[in-house]
């Protein structure tokens, strides 16, 4: 079942033509035969099993919890699961004491009847966008099998399980790209919600002024469903609009500038396949988004104080020299800002959020998802500086988006001649969640190549 998206999964499951225990049985023999043992950081066999047992109960009484009901899942290791250590891809939360309960969207996909099989590696505390981990390992991308390629950040291992089908449904963050970069890199979807979308309770922090959950799955469908299963709901409130009613702005600021030729010629060529389906393409200016980087450069970013207030005793103490340096060096970065410059980049966020929903209104904004593909990972292990920059260009397009409180979807827009795939992101205003999803399920078949 390991080819199944989620969505086709769920529909064989309550037809009775596939079972939720030997589901699980496969997806954890597929697990431990996988080639690539960096994508996990932990199996919850025993609880996946009495999971999907309770789901086949269910699901044989004609009583199915959810759409979902016996559909497995897994975790990035930010979301704390009853009984076990949320290390936070990092080796020195080891030592701390098992999470009392589950995480809240944990114990809402649990009462969906989702199975939660185990949880994925991440870059540690979810600081980059490339997806290093030197602890656990770093997952290769699944799309080249020769050279060792970047999985995206900091969801690695939550892109790479759903790409590499050990999963159907992966549950991710996003502070600032963490769950599109990996699905762009990994040619699959991703959806970032806006803040506050879902609860956060019992998820380890990055920014809580920033940090977003959402899906990865093969399909937006699998999104939305996943995202009205845990948010309670019986079926999705989404209305699908059809291409002829999207309006989609193309920023000609920032987002396409220095971008591969393979990822501007896939978004070109989408874009004129929305445009012939009817949708309305803009071509606009939005200089807000190059003040973005103009503020960030001159007074740092808001992110930074708030991951150095998290981790100050860890930075400052014996633990710095366990962590990995480029994340130390991360962190420590924000000790240039003074209050004087949070305060004004806080200002400034708030005025620049309004001033740009009111510009959007009703339409989306469209982008490449990264300005490259994934990355050989080798030249970025070696030396820390190329690392920082390719970083910095990695997370540039979906970082606006989250200084800005967009909801964004990454889906597929074809591949470059290495085979490697590009991603296009659509984008809404703060809180246009659902107006989002009904936008991605009409334009996902224009925008990926036949």
């Amino acid at each position: 079942m390991y080819e199944l998206s989620a969505a086709e999964l769920a529909r064989r499951l309550r037809k009775g033509k596939a079972d939720p225990v030997a589901v699980a049985e496969e997806v954890f023999t597929r697990i431990a035969t996988a080639s690539d043992q960096a994508i996990f950081t932990e199996t919850l066999k025993p609880r996946a099993m009495a999971e999907a047992r309770a789901a086949a109960r269910r699901l044989k009484a004609g009583n199915p919890a959810s759409l979902l009901d016996g559909v497995p899942v897994a975790w990035k290791d930010l979301f704390d699961i009853a009984g076990r250590v949320t290390t936070a891809g990092s080796v020195v939360l080891k030592s701390d004491p098992p999470a009392r309960r589950d995480a809240a969207l944990v114990a809402a996909a649990k009462a969906a009847g989702l199975v939660s099989v185990g949880c994925l590696n991440m870059t540690e505390f979810a600081y980059s966008g490339i997806g290093l981990n030197p602890h656990y390992g770093t997952p290769r991308n699944p799309h080249d099998r020769q050279v060792h390629r970047s999985p995206g950040g900091s969801s690695s291992g939550s892109a790479v399980a759903v790409a590499a089908g050990l999963a159907p449904l992966a549950i991710g963050t996003d502070t600032g790209g963490s769950i599109r970069v990996p699905a762009a890199f990994n040619g699959i979807v991703g959806y970032k919600s806006s803040t506050g979308h879902y609860p956060m309770d019992g998820v380890f922090p990055l920014s809580r002024t920033l940090d977003t959950l959402g899906p990865l799955a093969r399909s937006v469908e699998d999104c939305v469903l996943a995202d009205a299963v845990l948010r309670g709901l019986r079926k999705p409130k989404v209305k699908e609009t059809g291409p002829k009613g999207l309006t989609i702005l193309v920023p000609e600021t920032v987002m396409l500038e220095a971008c591969e030729d393979a990822v501007v010629a896939n978004f070109e060529a989408a874009l004129a396949r929305l445009a012939r389906a009817g949708a309305k393409v803009r071509r606009i200016k939005m200089p807000v988004l190059k003040d973005i980087l103009d503020l960030i450069a001159a007074r740092g970013h808001v992110l930074g104080p708030e991951a150095l207030a998290l981790h100050w005793a860890r930075v400052k103490g014996p633990d710095a020299a366990r962590m990995d340096q480029r994340v130390v060096s991360r962190i420590l970065s924000a000790e240039k800002m003074t209050a004087v410059d949070l305060v004004l980049v806080m200002q400034a966020r708030a005025r620049m959020i309004a001033e740009t929903a009111a510009l959007m209104g009703e339409a989306l904004v469209a982008c490449p998802t990264v300005a490259h593909v994934a990355m050989p990972i080798a030249p970025l292990e070696a030396d820390p500086d190329t690392f920082f920059r390719a970083n910095a260009k990695t997370l540039r397009n979906t970082m606006l988006g989250n200084f800005l409180d967009w909801c964004g979807v990454s889906i597929p827009s074809g591949s470059d001649a290495s085979g490697m795939p590009t991603g296009f992101l659509l984008s809404a205003s703060h809180g246009r969640d659902k107006q989002l999803h009904g936008a991605a399920l009409a334009a996902e078949h224009v925008i990926r190549p036949a």
